[in-house]
């Protein structure tokens, strides 16, 4: 699975002018964020007692099937806020709490 590559940091928007690499980077870490299903999955990914949650657990409680969630999983993935790593059948999924971390700073007066 490929993983967009994340800078060490993204500067923020409201301190000076981006150029366009910046911009693309964090549009698209914006744009992945941009669905109520994608908000939901990461939302469950936080609250995970363990940090990470098995694809197949995400059905149930989002009302979605298997390969629409794989989805938006792969938006996730592709933005580098999701982490996936296979298990037999399975892909288990964690969060990127540094990636969340840097779009938050890039917004953050």
């Amino acid at each position: 699975m490929e993983v967009f590559e994340v800078a060490e940091c993204c500067p923020s928007v409201l301190a000076a002018p981006l150029d366009a690499d910046e911009a693309g980077e964090l549009a698209h870490g914006f744009n992945a964020l941009g669905d109520p299903v994608r908000l939901r999955v990461l939302s469950m990914l936080a609250a995970a007692p363990s940090g990470e949650i098995c694809v197949c657990d995400f059905i149930g409680p989002l009302g979605k099937s298997q390969g629409t969630i794989s989805h938006h999983l792969k938006i996730l993935a592709e933005a580098g806020l999701v982490h996936g790593d296979r298990r037999g059948k399975w892909v288990w999924y964690s969060l990127d709490r540094d990636r969340l971390a840097s779009l938050r700073a890039a917004i953050d007066a």
